[in-house]
């Protein structure tokens, strides 16, 4: 195996040590759980008989009789999520694959699963972060019944599968996979969509244009093409160890993707504690997966999102990673790809170019992955390979030597960029993140007046009506999770991106989110400590001048110190936001959430056990 990068093992070092405690603590709790045979052997008889009740007779007779291990299905389907409609035959699918190999599938629960394309822009989008932890819960519920050897997580999109990873973990005494769906088919190109989406803001083509574009981007079953958050899940997965090898991006509805299902409840039913290969999730995730993820993340110019996500999964599991860790790992690790937003292709055709294999191959031989982190098929070395159906099962064999397409992916030795563009921001007006891959160079340091808004609403209107033609730059502020729950606010991409694409100089700072698909306008995202709690963002006033730099991941802000600290900040009012669509019973979970740059969580795990 390649020696690792010196800095990505500093890195990885630096997290054992600062997480040794809680680690410990961890791995502590999930092997006093571990149970000497089948886990449902500590039920009474009226409890077993309530947990096999409604199987077949063939599954009822095994579980009575204690014969075969149980694997449970936590799934997100739904059939209004085109990526996650297909698991709605999963659990036929893999009940009959456990019975080839001596095992019951039963499933445990179903989770929530909304949909962000759903709800950009929209008051909906204020429980979408939310969703990640209510998930997390409810998998925790339905593994709580005690009675699963193994599990199997059905779920792809941007909340969803972070949920099912801290619940996964929290139960770490159980082996996890998780089984994606694979991507739609690849439909209108990604620069003709963004060109109507931009004539649309600017009052060009009529709503009628614009619905046509989105349907021909979002047509069928599966994954959004784009590389948003949806597609950086499951990257992260594969990198991580928690998908069997290549399982990311095969479509749905294809032979190879129902064997790679079928695959999966034979190998989770070949992990469990009563056999020879136990493999329990939380001694798979370790720090050397946590790093792994990061890089992959870093090295496919992947979703911001997973600034958030990553921390919050890694606390589950005992680890501690921070900002700072992001950007040392970003500042080591080179850009393979170019998959949109950073460029024109989508996950389609970046699978055709030579797709996970081909990156985890060359991230390996260049040191950056830890090839001896183990996955849920073997270490993170044998992830080089790719599904191929050999009959009517799955095998593997090498990925790709040559990239399909440098245009779209290229060899460590030949990289886009020689970082993976995710910066740590700070100064005076906080620390967040900002994500550089599909800026271009000349626009990623200004300085300019700026123009403060408290809702994404008022900007899209001084927009509408012609007050922003001018170089300036937008503070959203009052959008993180204290005060709304931190919505995406991809929706200030199209108007931004005009008035960008008209040459006047813009940036965002927002103490919000972007979407995974957040593209060519410079952004500080994430911004903490958020306004509604005192941050700095609450003290900014109309025509400050604000130095943005996303070279140098500086924030600053051209005021007097003394004189900013001075300042009273603008009071937070919550408003209408806080009422409607359910968004009244999330008031204890803006009050509780955790800070934005430790993964603005509902949970504290300090010594293995949830604290508020």
């Amino acid at each position: 195996m390649t020696n690792l990068h010196p800095k990505i093992a500093e890195v990885t070092e630096r997290i054992r040590e600062r997480s040794a405690e809680s680690r410990a603590a961890y791995l502590e709790m999930i092997r006093a759980r571990r149970p000497d045979g089948f886990a449902r052997g500590h039920l009474t008889e009226g409890n077993l008989a309530h947990a096999s009740a409604g199987c077949a007779v063939i599954e009822k007779t095994q579980l009575l009789g204690a014969g075969w291990p149980n694997i449970g299905i936590i799934t997100a389907y739904n059939d209004m999520l085109s990526a996650h409609a297909p698991f709605e035959h999963y659990p036929e699918i893999i009940r009959e694959a456990a019975r080839e190999v001596n095992a019951v599938a039963q499933v445990a629960g179903g989770v929530p699963a909304m949909c962000d394309g759903v709800t950009q822009g929209q008051q909906g989008m204020e429980l979408s972060l939310f969703s990640r932890d209510v998930i997390a819960m409810a998998s925790a519920i339905g593994l709580s019944h005690d009675v699963f050897d193994a599990a199997l997580h059905l779920g792809v999109c941007d909340k969803i599968v972070p949920g099912l990873v801290i619940a996964a973990l929290r139960f770490g005494w159980i082996p996890s996979i998780f089984v994606p769906a694979g991507p739609m088919p690849s439909g209108l190109p990604n620069p003709e969509k963004i060109r109507i989406r931009q004539l649309f803001a600017e009052g060009k083509v009529d709503r009628r244009a614009l619905l046509k574009a989105e349907a021909e981007s979002y047509h069928a079953q599966g994954t959004c093409t784009f590389y948003g958050t949806a597609n950086s899940n499951q990257m992260l997965m594969e990198v991580m160890g928690f998908h069997l090898p290549g399982a990311a991006f095969t479509n749905p509805g294809t032979p190879l993707r129902t064997a790679l299902t079928k695959a999966a409840a034979h190998r989770a039913a070949a992990i469990t504690a009563q056999g020879e290969h136990y493999l329990p999730a939380g001694e798979l995730i370790d720090e050397r997966s946590i790093v792994n993820g990061i890089v992959g993340l870093m090295a496919t110019g992947g979703s911001t999102n997973h600034a958030l996500h990553i921390p919050a999964m890694a606390a589950a599991a005992g680890i501690i990673v921070t900002l700072e860790d992001f950007a040392d790992i970003s500042h080591v690790t080179p850009l393979l790809t170019r998959i949109y937003p950073n460029g024109p292709a989508d996950v389609n055709h970046f699978h055709a170019a030579g797709g996970m294999g081909f990156v985890v191959r060359e991230l390996l031989g260049a040191g950056l992955l830890n090839g001896e982190a183990r996955g849920v098929a073997g270490p993170i070395s044998d992830y080089s390979h790719e599904p191929f159906l050999d009959g009517d099962k799955v095998s593997w064999r090498p990925a790709p030597e040559e990239s399909g397409d440098h245009d779209i992916i290229r060899p460590a030795s030949d990289p886009f960029s020689s970082d993976g563009g995710l910066r740590l921001m700070t100064g005076p007006l906080g620390r967040g993140v900002s994500k550089v891959s599909a800026v271009k160079p000349d626009k990623r340091v200004l300085e300019a007046p700026a123009i403060v808004f408290e809702s994404q609403e008022a900007l899209k209107e001084a927009f509408e009506a012609g007050r922003l033609d001018r170089d300036f730059v937008a503070v959203v502020r009052f959008q993180g999770p204290a005060a709304n729950g931190m919505p995406e606010l991809h929706s200030l991409t199209p108007p931004l991106g005009v008035l960008q694409d008209r040459g006047f100089k813009v940036a965002l700072v927002t103490d919000g989110r972007m979407s995974g698909a957040s593209g060519k306008v410079p952004s500080a995202i994430h911004v903490s400590p958020e306004a509604a709690r005192g941050g700095p963002l609450a003290r900014v006033r109309d025509g400050d001048m604000i130095v943005f730099d996303a070279e140098k991941g500086t924030l600053d802000i051209k005021v007097d110190p003394s004189e900013f600290a001075a300042r009273r900040p603008a009071e937070f009012r919550p408003n209408a936001s806080s009422v409607g669509l359910g968004r009244e019973m999330f008031s204890y979970f803006r009050q509780m959430s955790g800070t934005a740059d430790t993964g603005a969580s509902q949970f504290e795990f300090v010594a293995g056990e949830a604290k508020p």
